[in-house]
């Protein structure tokens, strides 16, 4: 028994010395479930751009202006109803709410009316959750208005000429994905293992210039980017029905700047990191927030506002709104123009900082 014991204390203590174990073991799914939590928790500071166009003068028009301007969740703009639906259009608007003329007179005469709430399908997660909160809204103000029960009834209507689905969403965040772990897991790990195994001293040593042997790891890693995406776009494509309606030339080139920006970051960490422990916990340390926090699997809409400077900070945000507009003309989060200049940034200081830190043995 004695010998048992002891064989169980030596595992513990075995457990207990190795920290990535007990990361990926204990302290991993409490992350999970925290950041989980906080997003999806019915007080996150969440607030979602709607607007509202009242056509109505009666006592329903007033109702949903008083009630949808004073509720937290929402950053209501009045206006017309060709202006804000071209504001929705643009994706400055997550859902434009029409309130029709005499709708109060239709109610009071004891017949049924609608209530239009025009929505960007392309953004299906957002809608639904503005879509539930406005049918409650809805007929809130319907018992208190008349006794008749469901005289007032919300009716979506898609702006958009073809239906997109959680598919569409979720293939070009993956594609940032596959691309940001390019440059973190596909990189970083890689190139410590090489200097600690003295195969980057040798390669060194060598007559070849050491910028032509860089310049022939980055060439083979934008590669493997290139058959990502190859891969993920057909697969999208064939399989799911996902449909690229942008330039593929300007895919392409997002593409090529996700990958060298993500790489160029894998060898910074490279060089920060003093060892293969080292360069697993940085790596980590990046890759959950940018998996989690910049709208891979989500909209970025359902983020606390006192998380929203990290996401904002993330450039893996900018990669997958880029993405997500090019290839299924999902609302933009940023300007194009933005997007391009936050990853050119991050690969102009990465790659600085990646020649600074460099270490062939």
């Amino acid at each position: 028994m004695q010998a048992f014991w002891q064989l169980y204390l030596a595992n513990v203590k075995e457990f207990v010395r190795d920290r990535m174990a007990m990361f990926w073991t204990l302290a991993f799914p409490v992350f999970f479930i925290a950041i989980f939590g906080l997003i999806f928790s019915n007080d996150t500071g969440a607030t979602f751009d709607i607007g509202l166009a009242v056509e109505d003068a009666g006592p329903v028009g007033q109702a949903l202006t008083q009630t949808l301007t004073q509720l937290d969740v929402f950053e209501t703009t009045l206006g017309t109803r060709a202006d804000l639906l071209a504001q929705l259009r643009a994706g400055d608007l997550r859902v434009v709410v029409v309130v029709p003329p005499d709708v109060s007179r239709t109610v009071a005469a004891g017949q049924p009316a609608t209530i239009q709430v025009h929505y960007d399908p392309s953004n299906q997660t957002t809608a639904n959750v503005v879509l539930s909160i406005i049918n409650d809204i809805v007929a809130g103000i319907d018992r208190s208005l008349t006794e008749t029960p469901a005289l007032l009834h919300v009716e979506p209507i898609s702006v958009a000429s073809e239906r997109l689905g959680q598919i569409d969403f979720l293939l070009p965040g993956i594609l940032a994905m596959a691309l940001m772990q390019l440059g973190l897991f596909g990189t970083a790990p890689a190139l410590v293992q090489l200097r600690e195994t003295h195969v980057l001293r040798r390669l060194g040593a060598t007559p070849l210039p050491r910028l032509t042997l860089l310049a022939s790891q980055v060439l083979h890693r934008v590669t493997i980017g290139a058959a990502q995406t190859l891969i993920i776009v057909a697969v999208g494509t064939l399989v799911f029905k996902v449909n690229i309606v942008g330039n593929l030339g300007l895919l392409a080139g997002f593409v090529l700047l996700g990958a060298l920006m993500f790489v160029a970051l894998g060898y910074l960490l490279s060089g920060l990191a003093k060892s293969q422990d080292s360069v697993n916990g940085l790596t980590q340390l990046l890759n959950f927030p940018m998996m989690f926090l910049s709208g891979v699997f989500f909209p970025v809409d359902f983020m606390p506002a006192w998380i929203r400077p990290v996401v904002n900070l993330l450039p893996l945000t900018y990669l997958a709104d880029a993405l997500r507009q090019i290839m299924v003309g999902a609302p933009p989060t940023y300007p194009l123009g933005v997007d391009f200049a936050v990853l050119a940034g991050w690969l102009v200081v990465c790659a600085l900082l990646a020649v600074r830190f460099f270490k062939w043995e």
